[in-house]
Order: structure tokens, then C-alpha cells, then sequence
């Protein structure tokens, strides 16, 4: 199969890559974003576009593929709702969009968060669940990931520096974690996985939590 990835400079967007790369089911992957990733591979070609909310420039290169994996987001942190909406739905939302039109019926895996509720009190939850939402409506096989707690493997590390501190502090403590909270954890590279399998097999429902994810 032939894939894009969003956001693939993100921590949970290199470990889809890794393992994008990694899979013999994968025949070539495209990256898109605002940095390159640094990696070079036989599978990966990478575009670098500025503006994410217009797209036309590089449909040329968008069309022709199964699944798009879309990695991208920010932490809600000292950011307010117009300027996290803009990233968060209407990023995707481009994304979206465009490869409904170009490629109506693959698979688009949209990384949310544990918690998402359009209805919900927390600013980030409501967009991320409008998000959710509007994707469900376009003529894609849309899966919305929430994945809880994330270990991030194989050397990979969040751009966010708070992050980047805490996963130094939990890291010895996620095998116990892993044991008490099998339900509630997943890693990068279980992320990356079940991506593949889904664009490969589908999933039996639509929004998936860690558990789901796990067992893809």
C-alpha cells in the first residue's frame, strides 16, 4: 500500500514512520509538512509545504494513495481556542477534505487524544471531538486513534521539552504501568502498527482507544 503521513516530525509521527518504513506491507510512504524529517529511505519522499489550509499546490503528488495517517497536533498549553482550532481542525480538516475528493474511500487515521468529547468542558476536547466529528462525515474510512498514555521507543522523543521531562521521569516506571493499566497505555511503535492494519484490514469500530489500538 502507498502512504502519507502528516506530522511525521512529531513523536507519535516518527514512530509511524518507523515503523511505515519497516513494514513489507508498505510499498511507499510521503511525507508532508512543514520540516523535513531528516531520514532517507528507499520507500520515503518527502514534501515540504508551508501552508497546510491550501493543499492545491501539491494534490499532483496527494493523489493515488490508500491511507493517510495524520500525525500532526499541539499541545493546548498556553495556546488559545482560535489559534488550537486552527492547527487542530482546520489542518486536518485540509487534509481531510482534499483526500476525500482525490481518493474517496481510503483510509484516514486521525491521531486524537483519550478524553475527546465535542460536548466536553475542556477547550481541546471539543476540538478535537468537532474534528472527530467532521471527519466521520467526509466519504473516507476515517479511524480516529485516542491513545491515551504514549511510550515513545526505539530513541524517539517529543519536540515539546515539558514532554520531553516527564517522559525521563515516568520511563522506568512504564512497565508497571504497562501491567496495571494494560487498558489505558500503548506505544509509539503498537501506534504505527496498528495504523498499517488498519489501512490494510479496517477496524471493527471507528474510534479506538488504547486497549483497541493494542490489539490491532
Amino acid at each position: 500500500m502507498k502512504v502519507i503521513i502528516f506530522g511525521a516530525t512529531g513523536m507519535v509521527g516518527q514512530g509511524v514512520l518507523r515503523e511505515c518504513l519497516a513494514d513489507d506491507r508498505v510499498e511507499a510512504v510521503l511525507t508532508v509538512g512543514r520540516a523535513p524529517t531528516g531520514q532517507a529511505h528507499p520507500k520515503l519522499r518527502e514534501i515540504t509545504h508551508a501552508d497546510l489550509l491550501d493543499l492545491d499546490p501539491i494534490e499532483g503528488d496527494l493523489a493515488g494513495h490508500d491511507a493517510c495517517f495524520f500525525c500532526l497536533g499541539v499541545s493546548s498549553t498556553g495556546m488559545n481556542e482560535r489559534d488550537y482550532r486552527r492547527i487542530t481542525y482546520d489542518f486536518t480538516l485540509s487534509a481531510g477534505t482534499t483526500l476525500a475528493r482525490l481518493s474517496p474511500g481510503s483510509t484516514f487515521v486521525y491521531v486524537s487524544g483519550a478524553g475527546t468529547d465535542a460536548d466536553g468542558r475542556t477547550m481541546w476536547a471539543r476540538v478535537k471531538g468537532a474534528t472527530e466529528n467532521a471527519l466521520l462525515t467526509l466519504p473516507l474510512e476515517a479511524y480516529m486513534f485516542r491513545p491515551g498514555y504514549i511510550q515513545p521507543l526505539h530513541g524517539i522523543t517529543s519536540r515539546t521539552r515539558w514532554y520531553r521531562l516527564a517522559y525521563v521521569v515516568t520511563v522506568p516506571f512504564y512497565p508497571v504501568l504497562r501491567r496495571l493499566l494494560p487498558s489505558a497505555v500503548t506505544t509509539t511503535e503498537q501506534i504505527g502498527r496498528a495504523m498499517i492494519t488498519v489501512a490494510e484490514h479496517g477496524a471493527p469500530k471507528r474510534i479506538l482507544g488504547p486497549a483497541d489500538i493494542n490489539a490491532l
